[in-house]
């Protein structure tokens, strides 16, 4: 698979996102390089954010709403920020193996876990990550964000200052 080339579409989720004054986040699931499903960061806007509708999970209940044969091993998720432990948690459980992510989340990433000490519902196979594929556009798509006053969502946090500082 090209991991650019999805990527490039998963940035496309995040402009979307941040168009609508979301969280610059996109997700794909790519099967045999066709793209079965999307995702961009939702409830991120307004007075209460909703931790919930992350773009995986966006993703990942499309999948659930596909009638097919895939085997999930062979899906890969594209995120243009590391998937959260939450995510990364949905992405264990779904089966999925592969995850290519372009933006490390020095905050809550969740791939960095020592997935051998976890229960057996998270050990069962192997996943293979690949991390900073077009980190740098992922990472402007974030600098625009943080940058806007109107966009509270984690402002202030240690995620803001590490991206505005790249």
């Amino acid at each position: 698979m090209n991991n650019e080339y999805f990527m490039q579409i998963a940035l496309k989720e995040a402009q979307k996102a941040l168009r609508c004054g979301e969280f610059p986040v996109g997700c794909l699931l790519a099967h045999q390089d066709t793209i079965i499903a999307v995702g961009s960061r939702k409830g991120t806007t307004g007075r209460v954010n909703n931790e919930i509708d992350h773009a995986e999970i966006q993703a990942l209940r499309q999948l659930s709403d596909l009638s097919t044969g895939i085997n999930p091993a062979e899906i890969t998720v594209y995120c243009t920020l590391e998937p959260c432990l939450m995510c990364f948690g949905a992405i264990l459980i779904a089966g999925i193996r592969h995850i290519v992510y372009a933006y490390e989340d020095v905050m809550g990433g969740g791939t960095g876990c020592d997935v051998s000490s976890l229960p057996t519902l998270y050990t069962q196979h192997e996943i293979a990550v690949v991390p900073g594929v077009l980190r740098h556009e992922s990472i402007a798509l974030f600098k625009t964000f943080f940058s806007n006053p109107a966009n509270t969502y984690w402002k202030e946090s240690l995620l803001e200052s590490y991206t505005l500082s790249q």
